[in-house]
């Protein structure tokens, strides 16, 4: 858990030299509740002006039968701050806040607004997330299972049929129903009620809004998980398909006809064997990118359209929380999204946004995942950075990994995409938490790592090697943050006192506990000039 530190604490901690020190709880919480998340450019910041990096997880119930809800208690989130994740984006499910047209779950959002407390209550920040796979739980008349997200009546499948694939996301590209359900949200088309499905969404989000506009912990809202197309998106695997017999015929001079080619991209073993051909980032975009006009006209257009349409919602509710803009669910192969800024009323950029894309390798969720190749994942990543640096908002990584296993290909994977977030600097939420996870090694090794949550100005790098133990970090420290750099450490005991290097050593750092852990923080207080500053250690 994070606890922010006062001026007049920092001056405390100088004073104390190294000794540990104990914060009170309800310091902690308050201050946490004070300290509104913000953004500068392609960098959180919290109140004090420190650039924020997230370090966190998901928690997404997507059960109707236990009412999107775990059985949670304070205890859950407690246990993530000892891991020192700080963010949780928390699962919210539209048919779980709106079952009936214009009509909201009052005892839903209680119950989510309960685990948002408890994880306040631990210095845990909360991202809500309006999550949907496959756009409903069932067709609209009941009678297939879909995914989750939107409430029955506002799944307009038309009675097309709902299809599945051998993996649950090919139904994204051959399911009549999940297309079509998405054609209608796009279109806007009259629910039960005549209203429109987009308006009711849009009207569903101010809402859940209203209810957390006071609450500092949340830091924002993203505004839908991983969007789809609809009907459209089934050229996606045609082009692609044709990209791939052009650069078979030049890497083998055998020319595959349109048929041939389709059936390889069908099979999951012959799926694999044609990812493998391109490990070479370059071969591997080439690929990806002859789909790129068809993605970013959506996005261009009717993505573009609801994130303004949904965002102006939310505005009429709360002016100081981040919306959160996820690419298109296509982007997560790597395409680089077209996606622009959310306008405020004075038709400027809304000045609180952030960047929320996914980063998958497309091996995910095959029986192949544990050879997913980091170069794959190293392009996605790059573009997504791309993409923060083009509309100047900084990134959240809203979903990575779903590994599984104590394997080391598992842990490997963890370290690839984690050193990558560190090179970035980006933010991320990893996918996803299950009991037991702390009992994996991708987790315990790669996951849970040194990180600084809050540096006194702007961090430049850092970077965290299991293998040979050292961790280090620089930054611009800024002579008007008054409030120290903090970095986290799963066990303080690990840690090589005389391995400690502090440049400049102006200001004496201090240790502070996490209760009943052994891990807990390596606080630096600001030496109150505009200088660069580093510091590095080992452990054990």
């Amino acid at each position: 858990m994070i606890r922010n530190i006062s001026f007049c604490l920092a001056i405390i901690l100088f004073l104390n030299g190294c000794r540990r020190i104990n914060l009170n709880n309800s310091y902690e919480t308050n201050d946490l509740l004070k300290n509104q998340i913000s953004v500068s450019g392609t960098r959180f910041i919290d109140s004090y002006g420190r650039q924020v990096i997230f370090s966190g997880i998901n928690k997404v119930n997507k059960d109707s039968q236990k009412n999107y809800l775990d059985n949670d208690t304070s205890e859950t989130f407690n246990q993530f701050s000892k891991w020192g994740l700080n963010c949780v984006r928390l699962g919210v499910i539209w048919a779980g806040v709106e079952p009936e047209p214009g009509k909201y779950n009052e005892k839903y959002l209680d119950k989510l607004e309960k685990q948002v407390n408890w994880a306040a209550q631990n210095g845990i920040y909360i991202l809500l997330d309006m999550h949907q796979d496959l756009f409903g739980a069932s067709t609209e008349d009941g009678k297939d299972s879909m995914g989750d997200g939107a409430p029955q009546w506002a799944t307009l499948t038309e009675n097309l049929p709902h299809v599945k694939g051998a993996i649950w996301s090919d139904a994204y590209l051959i399911s009549p129903a999940v297309q079509k359900a998405f054609d209608n949200f796009w279109a806007n088309s009259p629910a039960p009620d005549n209203i429109g499905i987009q308006d009711h969404y849009a009207s569903m989000w101010k809402h859940v809004a209203e209810r957390f506009a006071g609450n500092r912990a949340v830091i924002g809202y993203d505004i839908m998980n991983e969007p789809f197309n609809g009907t459209n998106g089934s050229n996606f695997i045609p082009l692609v398909v044709r990209e791939y017999i052009k650069f078979h015929a030049e890497e083998t001079g055998i020319v595959l006809t349109e048929n041939e080619a389709m059936a390889l991209f069908a099979d999951e073993e012959q799926q694999f064997q044609i990812l493998s051909r391109l490990q070479d980032p370059a071969k591997y975009g080439r690929l990806m990118d002859a789909a790129k006009d068809l993605c970013q006209q959506f996005e261009k257009t009717d993505l573009q359209s609801m994130y303004q349409h949904v965002g102006n919602s939310i505005r009429e509710a709360d002016t100081t929380h981040i919306l959160f803009l996820e690419h298109s669910y296509f982007m997560n192969t790597g395409i680089s999204s077209a996606i622009l800024p959310i306008k405020g009323k004075n038709e400027k950029p809304d000045p609180l946004l952030a960047y929320a894309g996914h980063a998958y390798d497309p091996l995910v969720d095959t029986k192949y995942y544990d050879k997913q190749d980091n170069s794959r994942v190293d392009l996605i990543l790059s573009r997504i950075n791309e993409t923060s640096i083009r509309i100047n908002v900084p990134v959240l990584v809203g979903e990575w990994g779903a590994l599984s296993g104590n394997s080391e290909a598992m842990a490997s994977s963890a370290r690839a995409v984690s050193g990558l977030f560190q090179r970035f600097r980006f933010s991320n939420t990893y996918w996803s938490y299950y009991p037991g996870i702390d009992k994996e090694l991708y987790f315990t090794q790669e996951i849970i790592r040194p990180y600084p949550p809050y540096t006194s100005g702007i961090l430049l790098k850092y970077a965290f090697d299991h293998r040979t133990g050292l961790f280090s970090c620089s930054w611009k420290e800024l002579s008007d943050i008054k409030a120290p750099t903090v970095i986290y450490i799963p066990d303080l005991d690990s840690i090589i006192k005389d391995s400690i290097t502090l440049v400049p050593e102006r200001s004496k750092y201090v240790f502070q506990p996490i209760k009943n852990s052994k891990a807990g923080y390596l606080v630096i207080p600001v030496t109150g000039d505009s200088i660069d500053r580093s510091v590095e250690f080992r452990l054990k």
